[in-house]
């Protein structure tokens, strides 16, 4: 068996990763790369929760842009997220792993409560965990939960899957061409440099509880089982230079 250097993660999959080329919706091809890929790491051992996005179907802040409350928007954002995870889920059960989906919103006839014990447990047994709902509050994003539930979990590493962004640069990659990749960080040095990485009330979590990030780009073969097994991939964010 591989030696892996992280034997529990959290992984952060966008909304916007799951729609893969188009603009709206899941993508099928999306669903079984990453469910073969999730698949592979949890048999070399390591225990991974996924939280998931919902911008493929849904997004609060545009909703409020146009005039919808914005309480109202973010809960049509958290059933947004319960779609994917259940779409997610799906693969990954047709892929051979047992999985259990967990909600931060009540929804009962398709997913469990959020309990932090079962989660840990269902890790514990071999199982694949998704979060869903973030975390069940208005005004605040998919990257929060994802960090307060990788704190929460006990994972030793929050891993923030892009799509077709291979780390940090210091600045968009797409509008400079002369933009440098970042390939080690501190939690500090984003905030300072206003980089778009996550959140600040996410990036401030895992400051405070010394979290590191990987940030890499979920399209690169074998990212997944490269992040885990601790091979130079994206950008490490961590609380020391």
């Amino acid at each position: 068996m591989t030696t892996t250097r992280y034997k529990r993660v959290l992984l952060k999959l966008s909304g916007e990763a799951f729609s893969g080329e188009a603009d709206y919706g899941i993508d099928a091809e999306f669903l079984t790369n990453i469910a073969r890929q999730i698949k592979q790491v949890i048999e070399m051992g390591v225990g991974i929760a996924i939280v998931v996005g919902g911008g493929n179907i849904w997004r609060g802040v545009t909703a409020e842009k146009k005039g919808m409350d914005r309480v109202t928007a973010d809960y049509a954002g958290m059933l947004a997220t319960v779609i994917n995870a259940l779409a997610l889920q799906d693969a990954l059960e047709e892929a051979g792993i047992t999985t259990r989906t967990q909600s931060a919103i009540g929804i009962q006839q398709v997913a469990e409560p959020y309990i932090r014990r079962r989660a840990i447990r269902h890790l514990e047994k071999g199982r694949a965990v998704i979060f869903a709902g973030g975390t069940g509050n208005p005004y605040m994003t998919s990257d929060t939960a994802a960090a307060l539930l990788a704190i929460e979990i006990e994972a030793e590493v929050l891993l923030m899957a892009k799509n077709n962004v291979d780390g940090v640069y210091n600045a968009d990659p797409n509008e400079n061409p002369s933009a440098k990749k970042l390939d080690r960080l501190t939690h500090l040095e984003i905030l300072n440099m206003r980089l778009n990485v996550m959140d600040t009330t996410a990036l401030s979590l895992c400051l405070e509880n010394k979290l590191p990030i990987i940030v890499f780009d979920l399209q690169a073969p074998r990212s997944l089982e490269r992040a885990v097994i601790g091979e130079p991939i994206g950008t490490i964010v961590s609380s020391e230079s």
